[in-house]
């Protein structure tokens, strides 16, 4: 009952608001898609140039600064560093992230119309040059197969792992037995 009597520190972790705000600030992302890393640098790609896009006189200024320097730029050009830091710091925010990620899909379409065009053309050199020399042609279920990857869309998030048991696979007890009810202590 003394714990009660004494008035709450906010040293001690007694601030309930401030464990509330740091909840609330961990926003997930609007887009929880899991990428692959390639697709993820992709992204960091366009983050970071949109970030650069809004920085460039900042970055122009400090670069000017730096030309013909070595050992000095950090003591000559440090109020020009200190201000691009700073524009990148204030630029580079959750949300420019989450709208280079939306960016990034949005440009999937465009991406897959490109790698069919460049696929195709492949296929027509190909074959032109088997031609050409007079080789034999691709077996038609090796050149089927290559249409059809041509038709698949790209992969969006890791392939499974092969030992996980898929919920179709599964016989159903578990569904029974976890809407089963009844499990009080």
């Amino acid at each position: 009952m003394a714990t009660q009597d004494r008035p709450r520190d906010s040293r001690d972790g007694g601030d309930e608001s401030s464990s509330r705000n740091t909840s609330s600030t961990a926003v997930p992302s609007r887009n929880p898609i899991p990428l692959s890393a390639s697709q993820e640098a992709q992204v960091r790609d366009i983050f970071y140039a949109r970030v650069r896009s809004k920085c460039v006189d900042e970055i122009r200024a400090f670069a000017e600064c730096a030309l013909g320097r070595t050992f000095s730029v950090s003591f000559a050009c440090r109020d020009t560093n200190r201000a691009m830091n700073q524009c990148m710091k204030v630029h580079a925010t959750p949300a420019e992230q989450d709208a280079a990620r939306e960016e990034w899909f949005a440009g999937r379409m465009e991406r897959q119309r490109e790698r069919e065009r460049k696929a195709r053309r492949k296929l027509e050199q190909e074959k032109f040059l088997r031609e050409w020399w007079g080789l034999p042609e691709k077996d038609r279920e090796v050149a089927r197969l290559e249409m059809e990857k041509l038709k698949r869309a790209e992969r969006i998030g890791g392939f499974a792992s092969p030992g996980r048991r898929r919920i179709e696979e599964g016989d159903g007890d578990e569904q029974q037995r976890g809407s089963g009810g009844g499990g009080g202590r």
